[in-house]
């Protein structure tokens, strides 16, 4: 039985945990002949390879640093050949902080942090991958967010770099068309390990810490009534992979949220 993605080769940033992980098992269940798996979590890579073998190969790495770009393009092309979709989904999180809660310091140290992060790795990989996938006519996949579109997903720092997101998203589907698709997926509020920011002593904390209270938390703000989880979201990434099922689809961002926007501004 053949798959959605039969064939291709990939590249999935923040791949460890969360939406990462579940986007990895996707993408194998849907035929990818190879796949590179990057991430700081050096055991997390590495369960990934124990449990798919061959057809994954890891690189440890922080996505601020231009190497570990460029060394997960040289480990796709070298060992399967070439490179048909990368994933930039490594991201870090605020937990909702305001921007009255920091002092000069806090702010500019969080937000280097959390840009470098979430937005700068995010260049560093469509910059290193650039090549490979226009050789293959293949596509840039970004994880935005609900608070790429919405002001309550997220504290002020989150918020704003998930809309960067969806500017680079925009932008690069300029810069890279015809031959590059560039497309998103924003998830709305999900119990994964999405940590906080060593800035801000975040760095232990994870939205998916007690699933209970964070389910209990989540469920009301959505017309679906959904603690979603991660692999609520994977699906859209293989479908924005597919050449097949998504050939005319470039600059989009296709949210995943539950129905945020779609909430009555009154009960009725």
């Amino acid at each position: 039985m053949s798959g959605w993605l039969d064939d291709q080769v990939a590249i999935v940033t923040g791949a460890a945990t969360g939406i990462g992980r579940a986007v990895v098992q996707r993408f194998m269940d849907e035929g990818v002949r190879g796949l590179v798996a990057v991430d700081r979590d050096a055991a997390g890579v590495a369960a990934l390879a124990e449990a798919h073998g061959d057809r994954i190969r890891t690189v440890v790495g922080d996505v601020r640093e231009w190497a570990s770009h460029e060394s997960a393009v040289a480990t796709a092309v070298s060992t399967f050949g070439r490179l048909d979709v990368a994933v930039g989904n490594a991201g870090v999180f605020d937990f909702h902080r305001p921007l009255a809660r920091y002092t000069p310091e806090s702010l500019v140290a969080a937000m280097d942090e959390i840009y470098a992060i979430n937005v700068r790795g995010y260049l560093l990989l469509a910059l290193a991958t650039r090549e490979a996938l226009t050789q293959s006519r293949g596509s840039l996949i970004y994880t935005g967010s609900v608070a790429s579109h919405e002001a309550g997903g997220g504290g002020v720092l989150y918020v704003s770099s998930k809309h960067a997101v969806l500017g680079l998203i925009r932008r690069l589907a300029l810069e890279f068309a015809p031959d590059v698709r560039v497309n998103g997926v924003g998830p709305g509020a999900t119990l994964t390990e999405l940590r906080g920011m060593d800035a801000l002593g975040q760095a232990q904390r994870s939205l998916g810490a007690d699933r209970e209270a964070s389910a209990a938390r989540i469920v009301p703000t959505n017309p679906l009534r959904l603690a979603q989880e991660a692999d609520d979201h994977a699906g859209l990434y293989v479908l924005l992979a597919s050449r097949r099922d998504s050939r005319a689809v470039t600059g989009q961002l296709m949210l995943s949220d539950g129905g945020v926007g779609v909430r009555p501004i009154a009960p009725f």
